[in-house]
């Protein structure tokens, strides 16, 4: 793969910020929608790609995938498109502490464990109603919100009493 694309890279009404991570469906960046005006994660197709019409596919397929599901633990596509030659999906950015972070080579208490897994499980409920079958999932895409986040407060009720909500965000490349 390519080198990252530096800083205020424009692709569409996207302006790249920084480099969040990479896999092998592509890099992933933190971007600023400069029409809405608000932060969005914004997943490229390789160069490379781009004339591999399977890897294409793919790429769309995962995008439509996850534009089917409307879940509060799951993070939104806001549309796929192309720009500049490349492919991309613009999904929304959570931010937060991802799990792999959280853990850190330490236990986690059986509480934390339940409601991480509950919440993990209902995403993935969602999708599986609409046909749809994750096969790679891990802890750094999955992701804490703030402790009172919109997540959390559409999961638990009273954002008062909330610890915070565990998003799934699309794979990181």
């Amino acid at each position: 793969m390519k080198e990252s694309l530096p800083a205020n890279t424009t692709i569409s009404h996207y302006r790249l910020l920084s480099r969040l991570g990479a896999g092998g469906m592509g890099e992933v960046y933190l971007a600023e929608d400069t029409r809405l005006d608000r932060k969005a994660a914004l997943k490229l197709l390789p160069g490379e790609f781009i004339s591999n019409e399977d890897r294409l596919r793919r790429f769309i397929q995962e995008a439509k995938a996850a534009a089917a599901l409307s879940h509060p633990n799951i993070a939104h596509i806001y549309e796929v498109g192309e720009a500049s030659a490349t492919s991309f999906i613009a999904m929304e950015y959570v931010e937060g502490l991802t799990l792999d972070g959280k853990i850190k080579g330490r236990a986690l208490n059986s509480g934390e464990i339940v409601d991480i897994a509950m919440q993990v499980a209902d995403a993935l409920d969602e999708a599986h109603t609409k046909g749809i079958t994750h096969r790679h999932i891990k802890p750094s895409n999955i992701i804490k919100t703030s402790p009172c986040g919109i997540q959390s407060a559409a999961i638990r009720g009273s954002p008062t009493s909330c610890s915070g909500g565990w998003v799934y965000r699309s794979e990181l490349g």
